[in-house]
């Protein structure tokens, strides 16, 4: 072999090289990337599930007997939360779940830290909270994970109408 051949072998050795560190490298990212996602799609399955839950419980306290017409006769925005005695998973209205939390364990280990707020909402502008109560509740269930770069919010709103 020739000095011209040798480094041209060379070179093509190298190129090979370059290609499979390349390679190897966005495998690798795509590998990491697929981690993630399931990450925060089990997040986001968590939340929901806590959502859908809260969805087949009474609006209120004082509604699961009968409905009423008057917001004031509703829990008060300050007594939001679960009545004495109330355990999780026992809750019996939406409110109930006001400042509930949880840590779960999911398949491949990971752990989510769950908590739920809830309160009253203006019926023309869900995001302001209004501090007397009305026909409509926005419960909203955080996820979080120290495998998470942000937490995975879900927000749902109740009414009794």
């Amino acid at each position: 072999m020739s000095n011209v051949q040798t480094m041209l072998t060379i070179a093509g050795m190298l190129i090979l090289a370059l290609i499979s560190l390349r390679f190897n490298s966005t495998v690798l990212n795509t590998s990491d990337s697929q981690t993630q996602n399931k990450i925060y799609l089990t997040a986001f399955s968590i939340a929901d599930n806590l959502i859908e839950e809260i969805k087949g419980k009474s609006f209120d306290q004082t509604t699961i007997e009968f409905p009423t017409t008057n917001p004031a006769s509703l829990t008060p925005p300050s007594l939001l939360g679960p009545d004495s005695g109330e355990i999780y998973p026992n809750f019996n209205d939406v409110d109930d779940y006001n400042g509930f939390q949880d840590t779960l364990t999911a398949p491949y280990f990971e752990t989510y830290y769950v908590s739920c707020s809830v309160y009253y909402v203006n019926s023309n502008d869900p995001d302001a909270v209004s501090s007397t109560q009305t026909f409509y509740k926005k419960v909203t269930v955080t996820v979080s994970s120290p495998y998470l770069s942000h937490d995975v919010s879900v927000s749902s709103i109740f009414t009794l109408k």
